[in-house]
């Protein structure tokens, strides 16, 4: 399983959202802000399974058509797992980021 982390430029927030929701994902979500700016963004976080996040990422980034780069999260490692087709690809001008990390699976108690 991996988390991947989108952060959204607030004027895409509604149409990536609706985009991983119709192709059977969920993702919890906030209204955030932050930056010199205080810009308002909206940042998703998306459990998928490994064999899903390629699909993830071609929502976000079909539906955010100004997202800036694909980037690898701690846990996430070029010789770790294969390379994302869209990692490191710049694809517009925005400052729209997306994270992934791995997700290990651990008990309390």
């Amino acid at each position: 399983m991996k988390m991947i982390m989108a952060i959204v430029p607030k004027k895409y927030g509604d149409d990536v959202l609706s985009a991983l929701i119709n192709a059977g994902f969920t993702a919890t979500y906030s209204e955030t802000r932050g930056g010199m700016l205080r810009q308002s963004q909206m940042t998703l976080f998306i459990a998928v399974r490994n064999s899903e996040v390629q699909t993830a990422l071609n929502l976000i980034t079909d539906s955010c058509n100004e997202i800036g780069s694909i980037h690898y999260g701690y846990g996430l490692h070029a010789d770790y797992e294969p390379q994302m087709e869209n990692e490191g690809a710049l694809i517009g001008k925005s400052s729209a980021v997306v994270f992934i990390w791995a997700l290990d699976k651990f008990q309390i108690g």
